[in-house]
């Protein structure tokens, strides 16, 4: 990678770690849950709509219109109203870590439902690592009695959705490039929670802390993160770009600690290094000294960065 690549790596990594920290400011605000997925969603299609146009990437969504609703169901309406609500009760920091378990539910998903993945050892161990990364986060960590422990599981539940709709992309939508899929869910997903952020619009209007969250959660966090993980595909090449989804959750833990005050402890240090790398293993199925990339042409936007 060179140093613009670098660069972008960098940039792509600070504004998804930092859509957790984005979420708790307009949650602890008043904003509720489908406000802000709302608020997320029109603002990343705004982004994205007019670059997929440009690219003329919005092309091949002919015929495909009802897959890309079922995928902007269960890739991001869905995942981001579970995850808004569980953050309610949750530290921004332990929700950045709960998300990256994303690939171990692809790769549990893929081998249980199309034998596409070979069950191999690493893997395995990789599922089981995570798997007690998950408990130890959420018996030890969460602190918060049954509403935390519910919220986790709501964070976790969205990132089966995230590894769920990766499987269902592969299968049924075809012929698309990425940032036109892309845009079109995010289009549909703010039309699908239009409705409900109506019925749960605050009382009073937001602070401006909360505002300028949710536009930097729609714009930078999701709308410009996706537009610079494409460049870092056609760079340096789809896997070496899905680190970055290794990496968020390490800046989602600086910015809670260090702006929003969150408790650092030994259970989140241990919960972090157990999920990242535990999901690591499981989608790699190789340590990560063994890793070489893979001749693939085009990949899809790492489950865990989508939150």
């Amino acid at each position: 990678m060179n140093r613009r690549a670098w660069i972008q790596f960098g940039f792509l990594a600070a504004f998804w770690g930092a859509s957790y920290l984005f979420i708790k400011v307009a949650l602890d605000d008043g904003v509720g849950p489908a406000p802000i997925v709302f608020a997320r969603t029109a603002l990343a299609a705004l982004v994205l709509l007019p670059l997929a146009l440009r690219l003329g990437a919005l092309g091949g969504l002919r015929g495909q219109v009802g897959p890309i609703l079922v995928l902007a169901l269960i890739q991001v309406a869905a995942p981001f109203m579970l995850i808004s609500v569980g953050e309610q009760d949750l530290p921004s920091s332990l929700t950045g870590i709960l998300v990256a378990t994303a690939p171990i539910f692809t790769f549990l998903l893929a081998f249980a439902l199309s034998g596409e993945e070979r069950a191999g050892t690493v893997s395995l161990a990789g599922v089981g690592i995570g798997v007690a990364g998950v408990g130890l986060l959420l018996g030890v960590d969460a602190g918060g009695g049954t509403a935390a422990l519910v919220g986790g599981l709501l964070v976790v539940l969205a990132s089966l959705g995230y590894g769920l709709g990766a499987w269902y992309l592969k299968r049924n939508i075809h012929g698309v490039e990425p940032v036109g899929v892309v845009a079109a869910t995010m289009a549909a997903s703010a039309l699908m929670v239009a409705p409900l952020a109506v019925i749960d619009l605050p009382s009073q209007a937001p602070a401006l802390d909360a505002v300028v969250s949710l536009v930097a959660l729609g714009v930078l966090g999701t709308g410009v993160s996706f537009v610079l993980y494409y460049s870092l595909i056609a760079s340096v090449g789809p896997a070496r770009a899905s680190l970055v989804a290794y990496v968020a959750p390490g800046f989602s833990v600086i910015y809670g600690v260090t702006l929003l005050d969150e408790a650092f402890t030994w259970a989140t240090a241990a919960g972090l290094v157990l999920i990242v790398g535990g999901s690591w293993l499981a989608a790699e199925g190789r340590p990560p000294w063994r890793r070489s990339e893979p001749a693939v042409e085009a990949a899809p936007a790492p489950e865990a960065a989508r939150a």
